[in-house]
C-alpha cells in the first residue's frame, strides 16, 4: 500500500517533524491540530471558545485537502489540559457535525504544544 503526504496552506503547517496528514489506502490520519490561524502561525485570539472553533476550522481545512471533509472523520480524539473545557467541544462539535457523529475519546493532559487548551487528531476514511 503507497501512502500520500496531505499538506495545505489553509491549515497550520507543521511545528515538528511530522507531516498534517497522512493518506493511506482510502485512510486518511490527520495529525493533531491546535489553535494556530494558518497565516500567521500564531495562537488565535479569543477565549477556549474562540480556540476550539479554530482547532475544527483546521481540521476541516486538512480533511479537504485530502479529498473529503469532516463528515468522512470516523474517530476523533481531544486532548484538553482542562476537562471542564469539554461542554465546550461538545458545544462547538455540534456546529460541525451531524449525527452520526464520529468516534470520540477526549483525555485529559498537562500540557500541550505551544501551551495552548486544546489539540485534536482525526481518522478519517474516504469512500
Amino acid at each position: 500500500m503507497s501512502k500520500e503526504i496531505i499538506a495545505t496552506k489553509n491549515a497550520p503547517g507543521a511545528i515538528g517533524a511530522y507531516s498534517q496528514a497522512v493518506k493511506a489506502g482510502n485512510t486518511v490520519y490527520v495529525s493533531g491540530q491546535i489553535p494556530l490561524v494558518p497565516e500567521t502561525m500564531e495562537v488565535v485570539e479569543g477565549d477556549v471558545v474562540a480556540q476550539i472553533t479554530q482547532v475544527f476550522d483546521n481540521l476541516k481545512a486538512v480533511c479537504e485537502a485530502a479529498g473529503g471533509g469532516l463528515e468522512d472523520i470516523v474517530k476523533l480524539t481531544v486532548y484538553l489540559t482542562d476537562l471542564k473545557d469539554f461542554g465546550h467541544v461538545n458545544d462547538v462539535m455540534a456546529k460541525y457535525f451531524k449525527e452520526p457523529y464520529p468516534a470520540r475519546a477526549a483525555i485529559g493532559v498537562a500540557q500541550l504544544p505551544k501551551d495552548v487548551p486544546v489539540e485534536v487528531d482525526a481518522i478519517m476514511v474516504l469512500a
